[in-house]
């Protein structure tokens, strides 16, 4: 059968579509003679303004979502790492007997807000673009360090239903190496945490009781005047070293995690592959297993940084803080908050990753149904 291809854009009318070559699906089309009216094959590419904006957008929705509703968690950490020698259930119970318990609970959701959904944004949004560049270019196959899975960046239609890899995979990203996943994950991650990083320490600040912060202006203009512009950067070093490892482990234990479920998933119900539908709990599953596995690792910064957050005249850098807090307090000091920052960190990173994946999923969805129409 010859066929004419046409490639055009997401939102192109059909006279804008232009005409490319004359393929055909038995073989070479070397010497084909073109029919009088072949049938038309059309390729549809999404636009990549769009695409960058999309990505930001679903990664903006899935942050605010989950900064809402686990922000109790992110307070009740903060509070057990500000002070060694109280207990979460000590902590819980003094905020819940105090007045107003319920809003104090969600003390500081709209910095956290703030920073989760804008963090969240730009991290996925570079995230996707990094992996799309390296995905596209083997820039790093080409230097040796890594290499990747899957020729294509993204799933096709007839990919999917032709590999097996492809119909194992509960992915709707680039497949990649682990060291490009460690990566990409890092320095999506390293970026989005410096540009968010005023914003990070007012909700920490608003988070604790040692501050009385009434408005983020407010905690913006008492942190320059007290401690100049350097205090809207206070802990970044134990943040970027906790943020960049956290994020390139996630992804590359959220890879392996769904790669190995999809793969059981396969081999117990292999008529007709892998489902949209069993993407899902997949997806989730993996996200919490990764973000548990990345949190326990990481968690030693985290503490670090909350310490410089909260009283940097106290602290002076990571590496002092880090003696003191184990000279004073003992190693445990530095897995303060483990436990609630492990189920933090579970439910809305497997909550985000989840909700994410599903956006880019139908928006593809969309665009296919888009070029059929055509």
């Amino acid at each position: 059968m010859v066929y004419e291809l046409y490639v055009g854009k997401v939102g192109n009318s059909a006279d804008e579509i232009d005409r490319y070559d004359v393929i055909s699906d038995e073989g070479s089309d070397e010497g084909t003679t073109t029919p009088k009216n072949p049938p038309k094959l059309i390729l549809i590419a999404p636009m990549p303004i769009f695409s960058t904006a999309f990505h930001f957008i679903a990664g903006l929705s899935t942050g605010i979502l989950s900064a809402s509703l686990l922000q109790p968690a992110d307070l009740l950490k903060t509070r057990v790492q500000q002070a060694h020698s109280t207990s979460l259930l000590q902590t819980f119970r003094g905020i819940t007997q105090g007045p107003n318990s319920l809003r104090q609970l969600w003390r500081g959701t709209l910095p956290s807000v703030i920073r989760t959904g804008f963090g969240s944004a730009l991290y996925f949004s570079t995230l996707n673009a990094l992996r799309q560049h390296v995905a596209r270019s083997n820039l790093l196959a080409s230097t040796g360090m890594a290499s990747v899975v899957q020729n294509n960046p993204r799933r096709t239609p007839s990919s999917s239903s032709s590999s097996s890899s492809s119909s194992s995979s509960s992915s709707s990203l680039p497949q990649l190496s682990n060291l490009a996943n460690l990566t990409t994950g890092a320095i999506a991650r390293a970026s989005a945490g410096l540009i968010m990083m005023p914003i990070t320490v007012i909700k920490v600040r608003y988070e604790s009781n040692l501050y009385a912060y009434r408005s983020l202006l407010g905690a913006g203009s008492a942190i320059l005047k007290h401690e100049g512009p350097k205090g809207f950067f206070s802990g970044f070093g134990a943040t970027a070293i906790r943020d960049a490892p956290y994020a390139g482990l996630y992804v590359v234990f959220y890879e392996q995690s769904k790669r190995r479920l999809s793969q059981l998933k396969e081999a117990t119900a292999p008529v007709g592959g892998m489902k949209r539908s069993s993407s899902v709990p997949i997806n989730f599953v993996s996200g919490v297993l990764a973000a548990g596995l990345a949190t326990a690792l990481t968690n030693p910064f985290d503490a670090v940084k909350t310490r410089l957050q909260l009283m940097p005249g106290r602290y002076e850098n990571m590496v002092q803080a880090s003696r003191q807090m184990v000279r004073e307090e003992g190693v445990r000091s530095l897995f303060d908050g483990l436990g609630l920052r492990m189920g933090r960190k579970a439910v809305s990173s497997a909550l985000a990753w989840t909700l994410y994946e599903e956006l880019v999923s139908r928006a593809e969805g969309t665009w296919r149904e888009a070029s059929t129409s055509l």
